[in-house]
């Protein structure tokens, strides 16, 4: 990416219970299993083009963010089941009335000590223009996912 003020990248880590193969499997192979862990946030998640857990697939997502329903088509860059890691490229929907690039990685790695897993969320984008606000609260709404989908993974254990 072209360093200027419209590049950015925002990262996050969250602390989860569950282990970073089915934190990984929710995003990589059942994406369309994250709304029923946190249907106030995410409506749903389909399969536009391709397959689940492949590189090039297209899913499009249906969430609400800062209290407005709202749609994203992104197309699956990257999956690494050795590192646990998924990329989303978003190529259609709001954020593309923002900015010209906008790309999701989600990388989850076992705690250093004990049980459990810490979810690496990495936002990188390039805005518009300079009047666009940094994805600060987009940064919390993927956090905020993350303690969802851990609940959902560790509630039946």
């Amino acid at each position: 990416m072209a360093s200027s003020a419209l590049t950015g990248k925002l990262e996050a880590d969250v602390e989860i219970k569950a282990s970073p193969e089915q934190f990984h499997e929710m995003f990589a192979h059942k994406p369309h299993h994250v709304h029923h862990t946190c249907y106030d946030k995410i409506q749903g998640c389909d399969l536009h083009e391709g397959e689940w857990g492949k590189v090039g697939t297209i899913v499009h997502w249906s969430y609400v963010h800062d209290g407005k329903a709202k749609k994203a088509k992104e197309v699956v860059e990257a999956v690494d089941p050795d590192k646990n890691l998924v990329t989303f490229r978003v190529i259609e929907g709001d954020l593309m009335e923002e900015y010209k690039s906008f790309v999701i990685t989600i990388q989850v790695s076992p705690k250093s000590e004990g049980s459990g897993s810490v979810v690496h969320w990495t936002l990188e984008y390039e805005k518009l223009h300079g009047g666009i606000a940094h994805p600060e609260t987009l940064l919390q709404f993927v956090q905020d996912i993350s303690k969802d989908i851990d609940a959902h993974l560790t509630q039946a254990s």
